[in-house]
């Protein structure tokens, strides 16, 4: 049995579906782990030793490993993108990214996401969103910011492929 198109994705997350303004709270959050924040930080050759020498750290104020800021905002995206990304097509950019507090192996994000803009396309099938996306930790303290343009699906022309 041949699945369609639109049954592999949510129905509530076309281009027409998205106002300007609108702020939503992400279902789910995440719990940072050793594994996501030291193998990132190993895997893009970022050589600063805090986010992966837990002796070092220990005689900062910090006193444990800071998780490196990629590994937070990308974890933000991730956490927003069934909400506001599934049915997109292309990300066309990633901007004004702003790392705001420290985060800690154990510290459990949660994103909220704005709906800044939303513009027609050169495709009648798509139109452009812009988001601005929030991470907070478990304490609701801001910890990332990120703006994000993607070109999403218009349910007139998608829904029932």
């Amino acid at each position: 049995m041949k699945a369609r198109l639109s049954q592999l994705t949510g129905n509530y997350n076309y281009f027409e579906d998205f106002e300007i303004g609108a702020v939503m709270r992400h279902a789910r959050g995440k719990t940072v782990t050793p594994l996501e924040n030291v193998m990132t930080t190993n895997l893009v050759l970022n050589t600063a030793e805090g986010h992966f020498n837990e002796h070092v750290m220990e005689s900062t104020a910090y006193g444990k490993i800071l998780c490196y800021g990629g590994v937070n905002f990308s974890l933000v995206l991730g956490l927003a993108s069934q909400d506001c990304i599934e049915n997109a097509l292309a990300e066309l950019s990633l901007n004004n990214i702003k790392l705001s507090g420290p985060v800690f192996h154990g510290d459990t994000l949660y994103a909220y996401s704005e709906v800044l803009s939303r513009e027609d396309s050169d495709r009648e099938d798509a139109g452009i969103v812009e988001f601005r996306h929030y991470g907070v930790n478990q304490r609701d303290e801001v910890i990332a910011q990120v703006d994000r343009r993607a070109l999403i699906k218009r349910r007139s022309h998608w829904a029932d492929k």
